[in-house]
């Protein structure tokens, strides 16, 4: 089971992250070093990891930069610093995700401490305090699950298979299908509900149809298999009903739509239907009853994104086995609780799930894990007590000072576009004098006080949560968008553009080395989290976000000349990526990166303008005996200093969206003359694109 509420067109810096949002605020008034909060709170520095600053130290000064940019800035430190055994990958990210990790801890265990809190402290202390009461899960075993397993042995029709569809469906737990609210694409200032596929127990519906994944495959029935044998099945039967699950899923992801298709064509999501209509299309699974059954008036529209899938889902209800469907559901609901569980169901879904199809070597520690389900449940009510004790209004004022440098600078880039009319050029500077962003914190908290934790239950927890959460979600359906609600939480690291408010946000967890330093030098800064401004203010004239106008709408405001030469441009940053070979066996996908590559590309560039005109009319320090071009374009590849497992690797060249971290190192200040001044570099050398191979678009 899956809690799966839409946020789809969250376009992220590094890995899209779920889902936060609204309430009564105050200002955050501590520091990073701060001693005690008003709520009693206390961070210990020395217990944080350290940050991951750019040294001249860390540069191989025996490659050439013009030849092997990546290794000249990151190879030493590649090098010295392997994967650690309970992560698949390793890195900037990574390495402050580790820190953020570290403040949530000690945050959550004095939550836990105080047995008389209440409101989030509350809530953050009953997870941490079941989460981490090993003896109490392991004695509970598969029992506080086993009345879901009892409903699903009784289902013997399509027909009640529906009603039990419908009746997890409202406890927010989603099996083959995922439900909730998003902006309206034609009026961004309502929420709207949305309906989209999902069911599938591997990442995309390739590992279910290409043969070079086929082991995956036949990796994935035999968890099935173990998973269904922890249950209480027997072997010789766990056996046949992990074959009929994966045929099962194998007919889902035949009318499913690839990741590269979803991530590419965001007019998927968007197809608006009445629930009259909708019923029409699949009869098995009426959708007026679905919207009763969910305490909601049927609306006049909602969107069925992938119509063909719930068509699909519709004749499965009434072709399908009573059998195969109790298969199935049974094994995603243990799976899904999983993690939760005592630890026989904890090892089994961590050694397919991370070790087999990731390359992971170790379960991560219980805290982690604990720490990750308080995220995944109520990641503001703890981000509410971690901007509290771990980020600096300082901070989020030079910030807002950047902002506004990458902000001009794109409008100068804008204006002196070669390849664009003035007629579009005009509507693109309406979308850029509406680009709200966000930095640090919400102006206002969620409102937690439905949400009831105890100290009884882990999964009890998890699973108030879920319910908690999408029936707030549902409570936004037919209502007014609030313009102040974040889809990430403050400890996320990471950053994103929301092209359906047209907003920039950018979580406290990030604003740390080596995107942002308020202590360090312009080039640090300029090449780190103004890069990352950059990044996002571009996603909003990336291939998708540029189809969403400034007030968040999707609609065309091209002129079809612009538009094809738009795509002219696209087209040849496909062509560079589609040529960096990423192991033996892979290229990446050019076409699935394409989003974020522009985005990288235009936000180096502003970047790189932003921090000349902050810097114009002042000497050059030359710090370390590098150019202050040399450290803005150094730091950039320093955020993008990544190791990978072989599994993690192939993972997200088929699925994410983003290019491995070392072609992002290169592939825009490949582009950019900038660079090649900067380093000296020669024509002909592999950082210096030239001519029809030159990529300039923002």
């Amino acid at each position: 089971m899956t809690l799966n509420t839409p946020k789809v067109l969250l376009l992220s810096l590094a890995i899209a992250t779920a889902v936060s949002a609204c309430g009564k605020t105050e200002d955050p008034a501590a520091s990073a070093d701060a001693a005690t909060d008003a709520k009693g709170i206390t961070l210990d520095e020395s217990k944080l990891p350290p940050v991951n600053s750019f040294t001249a130290g860390d540069l191989d000064t025996g490659k050439d930069a013009c030849t092997d940019f990546g290794g000249y800035v990151n190879g030493k430190w590649l090098a010295a610093n392997d994967i650690p055994g309970d992560r698949t990958s390793w890195g900037a990210f990574e390495m402050l995700a580790e820190r953020s990790l570290a403040v949530q801890r000690q945050i959550a265990e004095q939550a836990a401490e105080d047995t008389g809190a209440d409101g989030v402290e509350k809530i953050v202390g009953d997870f941490w305090a079941t989460g981490m009461d090993a003896d109490k899960i392991n004695a509970q075993g598969i029992e506080p699950i086993k009345p879901t397993l009892t409903e699903i042995d009784a289902l013997d029709s399509g027909d009640k298979v529906a009603d039990f569809l419908r009746a997890s469906a409202a406890k927010g737990q989603f099996y083959v299908f995922g439900f909730g609210p998003e902006a309206d694409f034609k009026n961004s200032t309502m929420n709207i509900a949305y309906a989209f596929q999902g069911g599938l127990g591997l990442p995309d519906k390739t590992y279910y149809e290409d043969a070079d994944k086929a082991d995956k495959l036949q990796k994935y029935q035999e968890h099935v298999a173990k998973v269904l044998e922890l249950s209480g099945v027997s072997a010789e039967d766990a056996a046949k009903q992990a074959a009929d699950v994966v045929a099962f899923e194998k007919r889902l992801a035949s009318v499913s739509k690839s990741q590269e298709e979803m991530s590419r064509d965001v007019s998927i999501y968007y197809n608006p239907v009445s629930p009259a209509d909708a019923d029409k299309l699949a009869p098995n699974f009426p959708w007026t009853r679905f919207f009763e059954s969910q305490g909601l008036q049927a609306p006049e529209m909602f969107s069925l994104a992938v119509p063909a899938f719930h068509e699909e889902v519709s004749r499965m209800l009434s072709d399908v086995p009573a059998e195969q469907w109790r298969s199935y559901l049974r094994f995603h609901a243990v799976d899904g609780a999983s993690p939760y569980l005592s630890d026989a169901f904890v090892e089994e879904n961590f050694n397919f799930y991370n070790r087999t199809l990731r390359g992971q070597k170790e379960l991560k520690e219980r805290g982690k894990r604990v720490l990750g389900s308080i995220e995944n449940g109520a990641g503001e009510a703890l981000g509410q007590l971690y901007v509290d004790v771990a980020f600096s209004p300082d901070s989020k004022a030079r910030m807002q000072e950047l902002v506004k440098n990458l902000s001009d600078a794109l409008k100068v880039r804008i204006e002196n576009l070669a390849w664009m009319s003035d007629e579009t050029k005009t509507k693109a500077m309406e979308k850029w004098a509406a680009f709200t962003p966000k930095i640090g914190y919400p102006d206002k908290w969620r409102d937690w006080s439905g949400l009831q934790t105890s100290r009884d239950s882990y999964i009890g927890n998890v699973l108030a949560a879920m319910e908690f959460n999408y029936k707030w979600e549902l409570s936004k359906v037919g209502e007014p968008v609030d313009k102040t609600e974040w889809g990430m939480s403050p400890q996320t690291v990471n950053a994103y553009y929301n092209p359906l408010q047209n907003e920039i946000v950018f979580p406290a967890a990030i604003l740390q080395p080596p995107f942002f330093d308020p202590d360090a030098d312009e080039p640090i800064n300029y090449g780190g989290i103004g890069a990352v401004i950059g990044h996002e203010m571009t996603h909003g004239y990336d291939d998708q976000g540029s189809r969403f106008g400034p007030s968040g709408n999707f609609e065309n405001w091209w002129s079809d000349a612009d538009a094809k030469g738009f795509s002219g441009l696209t087209d040849k940053l496909v062509a560079q990526f589609d040529g960096y070979k990423a192991n033996d066996d892979e290229h990446v996908n050019g076409k699935l990166t394409l989003g974020e590559n522009i985005a990288d590309l235009g936000g180096l560039a502003t970047a790189y303008d932003a921090m000349k005109a902050a810097t114009e009319g002042s000497d050059d320090p030359m710090i370390d005996g590098m150019t202050r071009d040399q450290r803005f374009f150094a730091n950039w590849a320093t955020v993008w200093r990544r190791n990978f497992t072989p599994e993690e690797l192939k993972v997200r060249l088929a699925t994410d969206p983003h290019a491995p971290a070392n072609f992002r190192a290169i592939g825009a200040p490949s582009n950019l003359p900038a660079f090649a001044a900067a380093f000296e570099c020669k024509p002909g050398q592999p950082m210096v694109r030239q001519g029809d191979d030159q990529v300039v678009i923002w």
